[in-house]
């Protein structure tokens, strides 16, 4: 888990790594949405949907507003921009080697 007050993007990367926990930061990059809207959006039950904000909230990725008895989720984009960040800095170069020397490869193919 990630320590308090330090955001730790190797756990966030874990956390993006499940499919239903990167739908549920899709839904909730357009707009606030409750769990149980997350749950019905991503074809979860509650408590397997409570399970995956629990991921993204340890990992950082989300923040969580309390209106009653309701929870609204929302994307923390400044977190999720740090994890791309971390993301370019290690696939970055090496993707844009990647991508001329398959050009180089391709160049007098028809």
């Amino acid at each position: 888990m990630a320590a308090v007050g330090r955001f730790d993007a190797e756990f966030a990367l874990r956390a993006i790594a499940h499919p239903g926990r990167r739908q549920m930061l899709n839904l909730v990059w357009e707009k606030e949405r409750t769990s149980s809207e997350l749950a019905k959006h991503c074809r979860l039950s509650p408590p397997a949907a409570s399970q995956h904000l629990k991921v993204l909230r340890q990992a950082g990725l989300v923040s969580v507003r309390a209106e009653g008895n309701r929870r609204y989720y929302r994307v923390r984009a400044e977190r999720v921009a740090q994890v791309a960040a971390m993301l370019d800095r290690f696939w970055g170069e090496k993707l844009s080697r990647l991508q001329i020397e398959l050009s180089d490869r391709n160049v007098g193919r028809p």
